[in-house]
């Protein structure tokens, strides 16, 4: 090694040569660099027959991270009311204080585990307060109630989260470190094929593979239009399920990325105003809207939405200001403060298919939302605007 370099070093005295070393991608990344082999020999241990691990996962106190542990059952449930509920430090989650910390776990949906496989499985709980209240970050109860009290309408919800690999040192995976931006026209890297335009396709596989085990209505993914930015699909689902297995699955890439020391983020605008953003754009459709005739309720509803839009905006992301950053009007997408809806126009508030106004019914796509939205409440926002509250006060603001 020592002799290569003294070349190169004579190399560039006489030819103006730089020499450049190699840089190992995640090297700093504690988590990808532990040896997965050695844990496989565990996970492949026996367990007693009448020993099941339940892993309980729950939004946290941020509104858009997630909090998992473990709970070792005597069976599997294979249904939310089948598995008992639990409690944890509220406090240390950001979602109650230390003085009042308990606070409950509620199970709603239960999956099987694509880390431990059968017969373990994966809890999706909902938080609530000593007192019994939903805590501020639980938005499912609201979108279930509406769910429940508009159950007739069969509401139908398609979720298209897009996210941003981004390497341990917070800059994007692949993208020339010290600050250099990737020499790629956008272009080429929606759907593309190639190190050149794309990175982090392993993550997205094995991700893919995770949540079809686990039993999410999961539909599909793409490379998007920013270098190391993905997308995944859910649904087209019924009611409540569709956000459900939106958040396990946000759970299971948390712990795909983990494994691989690669840090996703939803933030709207991650890279900055000169390069896209990330949005979870929700398709939303009843049977109204999907029967013969429907294309006039479709606009009745596009109406109520553009009435409410700055309602909405409100509550269309984590933080509004970066939901903000994204909706410039650039990058296929509508400014903040104005509505706007078009047929097949991507630059739109709200966008229809071609096809929808010539079939005279079909859905609608609602492109405003950020990529770090909680889905419970832009789906339930939807029912509540466009179907009417459930038998109480609406949760605009």
């Amino acid at each position: 090694m020592e002799s290569l370099l003294k070349c190169l070093s004579l190399l560039q005295k006489h030819t103006k040569l730089i020499y450049i070393p190699k840089r190992y991608m995640l090297k700093e990344s504690i988590n990808h660099i532990l040896n997965k082999k050695v844990m496989d020999r565990y996970i492949r241990l026996p367990v007693p027959c009448n020993k099941v691990l339940a892993t309980y996962c729950w939004i946290d106190g941020s509104g858009i991270n997630m909090r998992c542990k473990d709970r070792i059952l005597n069976c599997t449930p294979h249904s939310a009311d089948a598995a008992p509920g639990w409690a944890f430090d509220g406090s240390s989650t950001g979602q109650a204080t230390t003085a009042n910390s308990d606070t409950s776990l509620k199970p709603c949906a239960v999956y099987k585990d694509p880390f431990r496989l059968e017969p373990h499985v994966l809890v999706l709980a909902e938080v609530y307060m000593g007192d019994g209240s939903p805590a501020a970050t639980n938005h499912r109860k609201f979108c279930n109630d509406l769910c429940e009290f508009h159950r007739a309408e069969e509401p139908w919800f398609g979720l298209e989260q897009e996210y941003t690999m981004l390497d341990v040192d917070g800059w994007g995976l692949g993208w020339p470190k010290g600050g250099g931006f990737p020499a790629v026209n956008y272009e080429f890297s929606y759907c593309g094929i190639g190190a050149k335009y794309i990175a982090g396709r392993d993550i997205c596989e094995a991700h893919t593979k995770c949540c079809l085990y686990a039993g999410c209505d999961f539909e599909g993914t793409n490379a998007e239009v920013m270098f190391a930015c993905w997308e995944w699909q859910i649904g087209t689902t019924i009611g409540i399920k569709a956000p459900d297995d939106m958040w396990m699955s946000r759970y299971i890439m948390s712990r795909v990325s983990e494994d691989y020391g690669v840090v996703v983020t939803y933030h709207p605008k991650p890279m900055g105003p000169k390069h896209p953003g990330v949005g979870m754009h929700h398709n939303f459709s009843t049977k109204r809207m999907r029967s013969d005739g429907g294309y006039k309720f479709i606009e009745e509803c596009i109406k109520r939405l553009e009435k409410n839009h700055m309602k909405h905006m409100k509550n269309y992301g984590n933080d509004e200001q970066t939901n903000r950053m994204r909706l410039s009007g650039k990058f296929e997408t509508a400014p903040f403060d104005k509505f706007s809806w078009g047929i097949a126009n991507r630059k739109s508030s709200i966008r229809l298919q071609r096809n929808i106004k010539e079939k005279g019914k079909g859905f609608m796509e609602d492109r405003r939302p950020a990529g770090d939205c909680d889905p419970y409440l832009v789906c339930g926002l939807l029912m509540d605007t466009c179907l009417g509250p459930a038998g109480g006060s609406s949760k605009c603001k």
